[in-house]
């Protein structure tokens, strides 16, 4: 990945992708367009990102690996035994499209999410109506 480019939409960055790791992290796409269709798709911090109430989830593509970003250190770490075997970093699993992150646990994560941007979207409207 050349990390000088400037990507401007999803489809762009995973155009510059080696095939392997195309598929891999267009698999993931799709997983997050099952998940969450009407999420949307964008560009953030130059990876491909999707918005719901917030951020929701993102992947990008290394020299070495590729990751899958839930955008929130603590709820990874309701998932860290299922992990076992991948690297991870606050908030983020590293993998590869040998070693790829199992398809039921990339749902429940998304939907994991999905219910912390919930409670916080409702939080937040709760605490600016007193």
């Amino acid at each position: 990945m050349d990390s000088a480019k400037r990507f401007t939409s999803v489809d762009e960055y995973l155009s510059a992708l080696p095939e392997d790791i195309k598929r891999i992290l267009m698999h993931l796409r799709g997983i997050v367009k099952e998940i969450v269709p009407d999420a949307e798709e964008l560009i953030s911090y130059q990876i491909p990102s999707y918005k719901h109430n917030g951020m929701l989830v993102g992947y990008a593509a290394f020299k070495k690996h590729c990751s899958f970003y839930l955008m929130h250190g603590s709820l990874l770490k309701q998932f860290i035994q299922e992990l076992n075997g991948f690297n991870t970093t606050q908030s983020a699993i590293h993998f590869t499209p040998e070693h790829p992150i199992p398809d039921e646990l990339i749902k429940r994560m998304i939907r994991a999410k999905l219910e912390l941007n919930a409670f916080l979207v409702t939080s937040k409207n709760i605490k600016n109506k007193k």
